[in-house]
């Protein structure tokens, strides 16, 4: 099901370079495009695609912030594909073309939809701090933006429904330990899948991949080896090629979590604030360009009403309505 989905087909790439190859095409195309709106040296002004993806990290652990402290609580898919949503929108967005802070609560409503978590407009903004009608509007006016830029592949496969295959079989065919100790590793399993969503892997592996790491990373911790249950059971018969691929992705995933920085970095402040100043004023809620894009398309709107009544009315007095005569009262 899996190879065959819009995710392996579209939203999947070769390695970490490949990625940060889009992201610095996306960086580099921005400034390209704003140029003439730079203050001084367009190298000091814009951000670089590395602070680019230092702020993208920052909102990042932002959202998974938000989705932890989220009331109802939140279905561990509905986190999953959120992730998914923001980090394809920023292979083809610039975070100074559009704020992340913006985006990622567009990303969480429209994974809660995708995944059937049923919560109103009102339900979800209570978990918004601030001004919550000014966080309905900006939802409602880039849920489109981000379902275009997601060429409406919202369905997307995350790695839990694989973990728990791994652990039923596990729990059927290693015989590491009794039951009651492998379950013991859903913490540690849920924590390292945290950590991945921070991480560039989920557009690179494959959700069953990412399950397989998190299971070998708790039994590490759990100091129980599971290498000949991976070799030998779940792989056996597989070529010694296909079991070395497998092994290497594993390692890799892990090492991307290894490498995460322990928190954001220091100068994220002066970041977030540089952003403000050369972000694109078009799409800033708070700038007067914003407030006069949005004006002229509601005069847009009214104009395209304005030419389609007198043709509505025209169409009314003659009585011809879809080719159906209405008789006037009294009329033969």
């Amino acid at each position: 099901m899996f190879p065959n989905s819009t995710q392996a087909l579209n939203w999947m790439f070769k390695d970490e370079d490949v990625v940060k190859e889009h992201k610095s095409k996306t960086n580099r195309a921005f400034i390209k495009r704003h140029a003439s709106t730079a203050v001084g040296q367009p190298s000091d002004f814009f951000l670089s695609e590395t602070e680019e993806e230092e702020v993208a990290y920052y909102f990042s652990v932002k959202m998974s912030e938000f989705c932890a402290k989220f009331k109802p609580p939140m279905p561990r898919a509905v986190k999953g594909t959120a992730f998914h949503y923001f980090k394809r929108f920023y292979l083809n967005n610039s975070v100074m073309d559009f704020h992340p802070k913006e985006v990622l609560v567009t990303a969480v409503y429209l994974a809660c939809k995708v995944e059937e978590f049923n919560v109103s407009m009102p339900q979800f903004v209570a978990n918004v701090a601030g001004n919550q009608e000014r966080a309905t509007k900006i939802i409602l006016n880039n849920e489109l933006l981000l379902m275009q830029e997601l060429q409406f592949h919202l369905t997307v496969h995350n790695p839990f429904r694989a973990v728990e295959g791994l652990l039923i079989d596990i729990k059927t065919r290693n015989g590491a330990g009794d039951n009651d100790d492998i379950e013991a590793w859903r913490h540690d399993i849920d924590h390292f899948l945290d950590l991945v969503y921070l991480t560039n892997a989920v557009l690179i592996y494959s959700p069953s991949q990412l399950a397989l790491a998190a299971i070998i990373h708790a039994a590490s911790r759990h100091k129980v080896n599971v290498d000949s249950y991976v070799t030998g059971k779940l792989f056996g018969g597989q070529s010694q090629e296909a079991i070395m691929h497998i092994i290497t992705c594993v390692r890799n995933i892990r090492m991307m979590v290894k490498n995460l920085p322990e928190e954001p970095t220091s100068n994220i402040n002066a970041l977030t604030k540089r952003l403000e100043n050369c972000r694109n004023q078009d799409n800033n809620p708070d700038s007067a360009q914003y407030k006069r894009k949005i004006e002229e398309l509601v005069d847009e709107e009214d104009l395209l009403m304005q030419d389609h009544i007198p043709m509505k009315q025209a169409r009314m007095e003659t009585g011809d309505m879809m080719g159906v005569k209405v008789l006037s009262p009294g009329g033969g």
